[in-house]
């Protein structure tokens, strides 16, 4: 966001020349709770209480702000290596720390595809050296995304960048016999298969979700049932393996149920929906604006509404960005011709206050529940999703509630601006972001 909102920010600098020192948070409300203060020494929580004191220590003063533990996305695209005219490992890692993220974890249709030990090793050296939020590489699933051979699912586990999930997300692992080999496979390891949820054959030339307004505007329908059908698959193909699935961007009311239902069963299933379905409608299509093409495409409100109670009761385990850059003339181009996506890390957690804060459907611990510890948790990701206790890793993020401004990308950390929320006011601000007790983020800059 640009600086026409009005804020309440924390002021103070951290010197992370060399590394992590003493840095006092001073009158946060943790979780939203009362003003706390939080003492970081090195990489950790030292000390939480009221007036504390710590010479030397560096002061952040954050009265007014929110605490929370750092984000952790389940779901980014940082198209490096092979597509660096979109984002690349620095670029995104920056942009996610702007947005208060800690950890993400990067999609593996790169060019070319993360499928072997190899692509998840060079990705997860990339992050390390970004230094601006761990980078916990998605390998694919099948070779090359094509969904006929299984990829190197046991190398890229057992390499030093250590895979847990798997997805092929961008197409769906559709063949079920494949589907269930991989299921059988991630089992030996509590790995984790990331279904993107799209029927082929009933998606062929679709452009926009199917309904009234897809009829109107004479594009190509894409019905619930493409995705619904998938998960209803899998979530039988999970249980009967006994393995884990994860859901990739649920977007539909039909979803939602088919998921509830799984876990009443008892099987290891989880879901994620992103900032965009829940907050925007298949009525933006209108405009014809290829800002608003993204898949899965934006449906109605009545799903949007169902999305945003499944957060709340838990049926839908976490927020995940699925944040998809891409360069200027991929979106600046007739819808037909249009890529599908939007970046969303550095808007995510002022849509989800905006969604479910400031309407009651959340407080603040359980936003940290949803865009923390639970992906965190999905991910196996050690060292994120903490609570916010002394001994524990310093992964920390503060937020202005009060601060209201409009989104600009041109003010983005992240390469590219197709963000479909230009010009509209949000509420929230990241003004600090910790890793591992170094500020990645001051004042709302990077560091």
């Amino acid at each position: 966001m640009n600086d026409t909102g009005q804020r309440t920010g924390a002021h103070g600098a951290q010197d992370t020349a060399g590394g992590a020192g003493r840095t006092l948070i001073r009158g946060a409300r943790l979780l939203g709770g009362s003003p706390t203060d939080v003492l970081i020494e090195g990489e950790r929580i030292a000390e939480i209480g009221h007036h504390l004191g710590a010479a030397g220590a560096v002061t952040v003063d954050a009265g007014g702000l929110i605490l929370l533990p750092g984000l952790v996305d389940l779901h980014t695209h940082l198209r490096e290596p092979g597509r660096e005219d979109s984002e690349t490992v620095l670029t995104g890692t920056r942009a996610a720390a702007r947005g208060g993220y800690t950890a993400v974890h990067a999609m593996a249709n790169t060019f070319p595809v993360a499928d072997t030990a190899g692509v998840v090793e060079q990705v997860w050296r990339l992050g390390r050296e970004s230094g601006y939020c761990d980078v916990q590489p998605v390998g694919a699933v099948t070779v090359g995304l094509g969904g006929e051979q299984l990829a190197e699912l046991g190398a890229m586990h057992d390499s030093a960048a250590g895979v847990v999930v798997f997805s092929d997300d961008g197409r769906c692992v559709d063949d079920a016999v494949i589907m269930r080999r991989a299921l059988e496979y991630v089992k030996a390891f509590d790995g984790v298969i990331a279904q993107h949820a799209q029927e082929p054959r009933l998606t062929a030339d679709a452009q926009m979700n199917e309904g009234v307004v897809s009829a109107e505007l004479g594009l190509g329908g894409w019905p619930a049932v493409a995705e619904e059908a998938i998960i209803a698959r899998d979530v039988l193909l999970a249980a009967h393996v006994g393995s884990r699935l994860h859901v990739c961007h649920l977007s539909t009311a039909g979803s939602v149920e088919l998921v509830r239902w799984a876990k009443s069963k008892g099987w290891r299933v989880t879901a994620e929906v992103t900032p965009h379905h829940l907050l925007l409608t298949d009525e933006l299509v209108r405009s014809f604006d290829p800002v608003y093409k993204v898949n899965p495409p934006l449906r109605t409100e009545n799903d949007v509404l169902a999305l945003r109670e499944a957060l709340a009761d838990g049926t839908i385990d976490c927020v995940a960005t699925d944040h998809a850059p891409h360069p200027f003339e991929d979106k600046d181009c007739e819808w037909g011709a249009a890529a599908m996506g939007m970046v969303g890390l550095e808007t995510a957690l002022s849509v989800v206050q905006h969604t479910m804060v400031d309407t009651g459907l959340l407080d603040w611990a359980a936003v940290a529940s949803r865009m923390s510890a639970r992906p965190a948790a999905i991910g196996r990701l050690a060292g994120h999703g903490r609570p916010v206790a002394p001994g524990e890793p310093a992964n920390l993020t503060l937020l202005d509630p009060a601060y209201r401004g409009v989104v600009d990308p041109a003010h983005f950390a992240s390469r590219s601006r197709n963000s479909p929320y230009r010009g509209l006011e949000l509420p929230g601000r990241v003004t600090h972001t910790f890793l591992r007790g170094r500020a990645t983020v001051q004042d709302g800059e990077l560091v």
